[in-house]
């Protein structure tokens, strides 16, 4: 994590030329002002995005902890639409079409589903478990061992094993 941390100013600084390099390209194929127009609307929807996902994600996250469900799905998919409406605010081609991929369905569902991906990686399972709700796993049925000693076979591939589904944790 502190290696990302120590290269977070020269990809600030990459993203910066980036930026600067897109936004001449258009300036050259469509003009200074509909280039301006295009950043300045972009950040004008970004703010008012800022707002709205905000709110929403607030009340969804009342909603689901006053229900007593797991408030982890609201609050991750909250967080990526406020990062998508913050990338519209910022200024900038790439920085828009970042933001907007956020803010639409399909890239939202995505970034949303890495992001609790990424949330289970680094929290204990109970505390994934509490915040996004039981996790589903699929068993699958070992043969049998012939000789003792020599440790489960592997699992055969495809059989799914149906019948009563049992809620734990797995301890390393």
């Amino acid at each position: 994590m502190r290696r990302g941390l120590a290269l977070l100013p020269l990809g600030l600084l990459l993203l910066a030329v980036a930026e600067i390099a897109v936004f001449v390209a258009v300036v050259k194929s469509l003009g200074a002002f509909w280039a301006l127009l295009i950043i300045a609307a972009s950040s004008v929807a970004g703010l008012a995005l800022l707002r709205r996902e905000g709110i929403r994600g607030w009340r969804a996250f009342r909603t689901a902890a006053e229900a007593g469900r797991p408030p982890g799905p609201q609050v991750s998919n909250s967080l990526v639409g406020l990062l998508g409406a913050l990338l519209l605010a910022v200024p900038g081609f790439i920085s828009a079409v970042a933001g907007l991929l956020l803010v639409l369905p399909p890239g939202r569902i995505l970034a949303r589903r890495g992001v609790e991906r990424a949330t289970e990686r680094r929290v204990s399972p109970a505390v994934a478990g509490d915040l996004f709700g039981p996790r589903h796993v699929r068993v699958r049925q070992a043969a049998p061992v012939d000789e003792p000693g020599t440790g489960p076979a592997p699992a055969t591939s495809g059989q799914i094993l149906q019948g009563e589904v049992v809620e734990g944790e797995i301890v390393r």
